[in-house]
């Protein structure tokens, strides 16, 4: 399975944008935050793995 790591790069509403931060792409990918955990805010690094995010100590 794969796991990415993402930053939260800022918070706009119901959606996040996440920065890919174990690899280099282009742009953020908008994620709902209903899918996130609610403890998040700018700057949070997040795993995501099977499916769910989660934070990063």
């Amino acid at each position: 399975m794969y796991t990415f790591q993402y930053r939260v790069a800022s918070i706009d509403g119901d959606y996040a944008n996440l920065e890919r931060i174990d690899e280099q792409e282009d742009g953020y990918k908008l994620v709902a935050r209903a899918l996130l955990p609610p403890e998040i805010k700018e700057g949070t690094k997040l795993l995501y793995e099977m499916l769910e995010y989660r934070i990063l100590e």
